[in-house]
């Protein structure tokens, strides 16, 4: 038996007698004729194709807000928003993706600036989006005519095919963080794209959307909207419910009753009111809370996921490598990377925003995670 296998490894434990020169010759010409008819046989392709476990191109990465923020302003002072260009919107590259403005083969993130009194027009796409907020208020996003405000703590919701745009009510700049799903949309040519009117459909600043006004009542359904949606019908997740739940969990804790993901570990997800799953079928987001000192086991899992720390420092472990973060930071996760988490013991704890790709691989059945030392 083999420790460790791989392809190589068990091919040579499985010896096989050299071609004659004839049948080296037949050979040959075998593999020339397969190139001219476009064919490229398994064997020579397998440990590629099929590999003992998931070995991505994307690779763990940090970006620091410190570094993201200075530079999307700076974008902000040369760069107009407009047609054609559409939004100043900034991709994070993972350094492993050649060149491509992914951070991971699934998933896009991006800061995105607008300025004082500034209008990203409206337009819509098939592929899913999001919005979360790490600091600042004053825009409001109109998603299919609903002005949504924008604050601090608060996940916007941009599903494929809604009309959205942007507009700053304020004499101040604000960015936040974009997620789509783009680079799964792109491999798997379902991409549409439509542009709308050249401002927003309205400029009202309500301080509640009326999708939250409708939908956003914990545990209550409106009988109006009894179907299930593919997408959540509320615009925003609003900070302060977020805030709420987690703080709950970790009283709960300490009161004795069960309630956390581990100890000192908060966690929440959020969900469709319709189905009880995820929010959008491509995208899975979720709030982390650490108390001060509390870490995570190491895990991997089938699938990348991106990272914004909204609050307090800590580090994480990236298949090995520890780095520090701070408020704003992100980090990437690819497939099968081991990552764990720690928060600071001289907080008052570490908070973290993520996103990932998990509805694709449990819809497909693809999705697997592993803990060293668990069965």
């Amino acid at each position: 038996m083999i420790e460790n296998p791989t392809h190589e490894s068990v091919a040579a434990a499985h010896v096989v007698p050299e071609p004659t020169p004839e049948e080296a010759a037949q050979l040959e010409q075998l593999y020339k004729d397969f190139a001219a008819g476009n064919m490229i046989p398994l064997w020579t392709e397998i440990g590629d194709l099929m590999p003992m476990v998931p070995t991505p191109k994307a690779i763990p990465h940090v970006w620091r807000w410190n570094d993201l923020y200075p530079l999307a302003a700076r974008a902000g002072d040369l760069v107009p928003v407009g047609r054609g260009g559409e939004r100043r919107a900034i991709a994070l590259a993972n350094p492993g993706l050649a060149g491509t403005p992914y951070a991971t083969p699934t998933l896009w993130a991006a800061i995105q600036y607008l300025g004082p009194h500034e209008v990203a027009p409206e337009h819509r796409h098939s592929q899913n989006a999001f919005r979360f907020v790490v600091e600042g208020e004053g825009v409001w996003t109109v998603v299919n005519g609903d002005p949504v405000a924008m604050r601090r703590g608060d996940f916007l919701l941009t599903p494929g095919w809604n009309f959205h745009g942007h507009h700053n009510d304020t004499d101040q700049p604000m960015a936040w963080i974009d997620g789509l799903d783009i680079p799964f949309v792109h491999y798997a040519d379902a991409g549409f794209f439509e542009f709308g009117t050249e401002r927003v459909t309205d400029e009202a600043t309500p301080d509640i959307s009326r999708s939250e006004r409708l939908w956003a009542h914990p545990g209550l359904r409106p009988l109006s909207g009894l179907d299930d949606t593919t997408n959540s019908p509320i615009a925003a997740y609003r900070w302060e419910h977020t805030d709420a739940a987690l703080r709950e969990q970790l009283l709960l804790e300490d009161e004795g009753h069960p309630a956390t993901v581990s100890q000192g570990h908060a966690a929440v997800r959020y969900s469709n009111p319709t189905t009880g799953g995820d929010v959008m079928p491509t995208i899975r987001a979720e709030f982390h809370r650490l108390r001060a000192g509390a870490a995570t086991e190491p895990l991997r899992e089938v699938g990348s996921s991106v990272w914004q720390v909204f609050e307090g420092t800590g580090t994480v472990v990236l298949n090995g490598e520890t780095k520090q973060l701070a408020k704003g930071d992100l980090f990437v996760v690819p497939s099968w990377q081991e990552w764990s988490l720690t928060a600071d013991a001289d907080q008052s704890g570490f908070d973290l925003f993520r996103f990932s790709d998990a509805p694709i691989f449990e819809r497909l059945n693809f999705n697997r995670s592993y803990t060293e030392g668990r069965k």
